[in-house]
């Protein structure tokens, strides 16, 4: 990877949070992927998102774990990318995409913790979210 880190738009930043939590627990599952693909296809911040740059964008994330500082270069351009606004967007997709496959792995538990102390997502707002998601695949 180059020494100057590349630019993102906010859509791919969304998509790079989503990759990444999916991602944090060395494994990419299936159900994690189709959630992604779900959330491009349906929430209307992705509406005029080039999705022939996910692929760009996955390996940017694959690489960036793959580096000592990788994590904090990845953060860097996220909060570049993204306005303050969008946090929790961004926070509320990686909750999404952690709870697709129905259950959460330490390693994804202590990436959305970083997520919320790197995005300074607050404690009630991070709760919420995190109550949503998990309401949201229930079964009766």
């Amino acid at each position: 990877m180059s020494s100057t880190p590349p630019s993102l738009s906010a859509q791919d930043a969304l998509v790079a949070v989503m990759i990444a939590t999916s991602a944090s627990n060395r494994k990419i599952e299936t159900s994690q992927l189709v959630c992604i693909e779900a959330l491009v296809d349906g929430l209307p911040a992705f509406s005029e998102y080039d999705k022939n740059r996910f692929r760009y964008v996955s390996g940017m994330v694959l690489d960036l774990f793959e580096q000592t500082d990788g994590l904090d270069v990845f953060f860097g351009l996220i909060r570049s990318a993204l306005p303050e606004r969008m946090y929790e967007t961004a926070y509320a997709l990686a909750c999404e995409v952690a709870a697709a496959d129905g259950h959460l792995e330490q390693d994804e538990l202590v990436f959305l913790r970083e997520i919320r102390f790197e995005l300074s997502i607050d404690g009630l707002a991070a709760a919420a979210i995190e109550r949503t998601a998990r309401v949201r695949r229930l079964t009766p």
